[in-house]
Order: structure tokens, then C-alpha cells, then sequence
């Protein structure tokens, strides 16, 4: 009765050839969710034992490109090979704003899709997907997992949100790109872990570029998301979607800035680590 978590990318919006785009996989019970789904996901997914065939839904942070990279390769895989009859449609659960994307994504595919529909005699309708809009509340309550969302602070991209799931009285919250806020604060209280983007200002503002600099004025820090889960109670931190990335052999410095603020368990984890929460978390 746990909640596993993986990173599948922990990279940012630059390519980095050990860091796939931002993704994370969660799993309850029979149940598996991908949130958010940056360039090399599929990869990801498959080193992590999982498929696109076998996601029980998609949740969305929000719509910058970083973070929906692989949207159309992810709902193309799952449509070609899902191989039973009658193939359930896919839930997208996301901000307001998702359908379009998602209308435009399949579009942008349609001649592949008419290619394979023509090629194939058991596929005869594009991919089945199911597109939920959301900004509060619960979204998710199937078989013991449920899930919320609620609004977070990612101005000028608007609307974001952040998920919390909850299965066997453990909760795991993903924060996605936020500035500390209201409704992150409220989404995360009491969470077993939270899962946050974290970005370095430090580092960050040495650079001379000023569209790299001007991204510090809507993450949050290490510092700021280790805050969050203090004022959140939250037992676990887990660090991702690091901006810039971690040099090899500097993890220890990304804690220590964290655990000036949150005296609980943190990870600074690279692509597939893996966090159990729950009876052995």
C-alpha cells in the first residue's frame, strides 16, 4: 500500500545529454500517472519498466513547451500499440488551455494517423483521449487513489496548477513550476513527500543572458521550495527539473541549501530515481 515515485527527467528547457525534459511517474496500486511529459519520456518510461500503453491517465502542470514536449509521440505510442478491441480512451487531466493543445497536437499528426488508420485494419479512429480542464478540486477518484489539483503561481504562464494523489493514506504532491503561493501551500499540507522544481538564482544571475536571468522571477529556489514543504509538514522533499543542473559530485551542496530551510527527509535525485512513500516509504 505505497505511492512510488520516479523521475523520468529531471532536465530543464536546455538539452543535457544525461537529463531527459520534465516528467514524472507515479504509481498506486494498478494504477500509473504520468505528470507532464518532456522530450525523451518515452525513453524514460521504458527504463522505468513502464509504457504509454500502460498509463492510466496524463496530468498536465502546465503548457509550456518544456513540459509537453512529448505529447504527441506519447498519445501516437499509446494509440499504436494498445492492441486489445475497443482501446479505452486516454485521460488528460490539465489547465484550461489543454484541450486546444491537445486538438492541435493530434492535428499537427493527422497525416500520420491517416497512414497508419489506412495501413492497419484494427485501427480506425484517431487516438482516443479524454481531456479534463481543471484549476480546483478533486479530479481523480477511481478504486482507493484519488487526486486534487489546485492553483499555482507560474505568472505570466497561466493557468498552472499542481496535483496531490492520495492512496492508503499516503499523499504525494507535484508541484510543477511555481513560485511559493497560496495554493501550493494549501495542495501540500501534511503531503509524505513533495516533488518540486527547484532553480538556482545564484547561479542563474551570473549569466549574461538576460532571457536565462529572467527566469528566476517565476520558479522557486531550493531554498524557497524547501520553505514549502516546512510550512507544509511534508516528510520527504524531492528536487527536480533543475535549473542549471547539477555538476557531478555537487548533489550535497543542492541539499545543504535545502535543509537550511526543511529538516526532513531531500533528495536531489538525476533521471529515474525512485522515491517510495507509504507503509515502507
Amino acid at each position: 500500500m505505497t505511492i512510488e515515485i520516479t523521475l523520468l527527467g529531471t532536465g530543464s528547457p536546455i538539452p543535457d545529454p544525461h537529463r531527459a525534459g520534465p516528467a514524472t511517474l507515479l504509481r498506486a496500486a494498478d494504477q500509473v500517472f504520468l505528470a507532464d511529459c518532456g522530450r525523451g519520456v518515452l525513453q524514460r518510461l521504458a527504463a522505468a519498466g513502464a509504457a504509454a500503453n500502460q498509463l492510466t491517465a496524463l496530468l498536465l502542470t502546465h503548457l509550456h513547451s518544456d513540459h509537453i514536449a512529448d505529447l504527441g509521440d506519447v498519445l501516437i505510442t499509446r494509440w499504436v500499440s494498445t492492441f486489445g478491441p475497443d482501446p479505452a480512451a486516454l485521460p488528460i487531466i490539465g489547465p484550461p488551455g489543454t484541450a486546444a493543445v491537445v486538438e492541435a497536437m493530434l492535428r499537427a499528426f493527422g497525416p500520420d494517423i491517416g497512414y497508419r488508420i489506412a495501413h492497419h485494419d484494427d485501427l480506425t479512429a484517431p487516438p482516443p483521449v479524454t481531456v479534463h480542464e481543471h484549476t480546483d478540486g478533486s479530479v481523480w477518484d477511481r478504486d482507493g487513489v484519488r487526486i486534487a489539483v489546485a492553483p499555482t503561481d507560474h505568472r505570466p504562464v497561466a493557468p498552472t496548477i499542481g496535483f496531490r494523489l492520495e492512496h492508503a493514506g499516503a499523499a504525494v504532491v507535484l508541484a510543477g513550476d511555481t513560485v511559493p503561493c497560496a495554493g501550493l501551500d494549501r495542495l501540500a499540507a501534511g503531503a509524505d513527500a513533495l516533488v518540486h522544481t527547484v532553480i538556482r538564482p545564484d547561479l542563474i544571475r551570473l549569466l549574461p543572458q538576460q532571457r536565462i536571468v529572467d527566469i528566476c522571477d517565476y520558479h522557486s529556489s531550493v531554498q524557497q521550495a524547501a520553505a514549502t514543504a516546512a510550512r507544509a509538514g511534508a516528510h520527504t522533499l524531492v528536487l527536480t527539473h533543475y535549473v542549471p543542473a547539477p555538476a557531478p559530485g555537487r548533489h550535497d551542496e543542492w541539499r545543504a541549501l535545502a535543509a537550511a530551510e526543511f529538516g526532513g527527509r531531500i533528495d536531489v535525485g538525476d533521471d529515474l530515481h525512485r522515491v517510495v512513500v507509504g507503509d515502507h516509504g
